[in-house]
């Protein structure tokens, strides 16, 4: 199993596999809301449109495959829960010695490439929950978006 469809079952997970929910971003379906991608049938979504949409949307712009596990998941379910920029931005602060610019481009991967994975892991999961902190809805939201690290962290293995 590659890397990118590991992760996709994680991030099926912690997002529900089938489950069909209303929240903010309206009808949702494998964490596809219907806010995001308006042009979806997202009643009627299955499980490969939805990892065509994750891969396409997600994995690829955080350029996972060029990353070691299991930091590769921790960016790419950043991207999913809290934009592709921010999670890049995240991932270059928590490396450090880069320009924090939210563009995954060659010094980033290579920079990321040179820390362990399992400390820059724990150091990109952190600034997430930080992140988090002072995010809108904290006060509501909070308790499940810190869940929600722990779960992925926990399925990394």
């Amino acid at each position: 199993m590659t890397d990118f469809y590991r992760a996709l079952d994680v991030i099926f997970g912690v997002e529900g596999y089938d489950k069909i929910i209303v929240d903010e971003g309206g009808l949702t379906k494998y964490g596809i809301s219907q806010r995001a991608y308006p042009d979806v049938d997202i009643r009627n979504l299955t499980e490969p449109q939805a990892a065509t949409i994750y891969q396409r949307d997600y994995w690829t712009p955080v350029q996972g495959d060029k990353l070691k596990w299991p930091l590769n998941l921790y960016v790419f379910d950043a991207a999913v829960n809290q934009g592709q920029n921010a999670a890049i931005k995240m991932l270059q602060t928590a490396a450090g010695g880069l320009s924090v610019d939210g563009v995954m481009g060659a010094k980033t991967i290579a920079r990321v490439n040179q820390r362990d994975p399992q400390e820059l892991g724990a150091l990109f999961m952190a600034r997430r929950a930080l992140r988090y902190i002072g995010t809108r809805h904290f006060d509501v939201n909070g308790y499940g978006w810190f869940a929600r690290l722990f779960r992925v962290a926990a399925n990394a293995q």
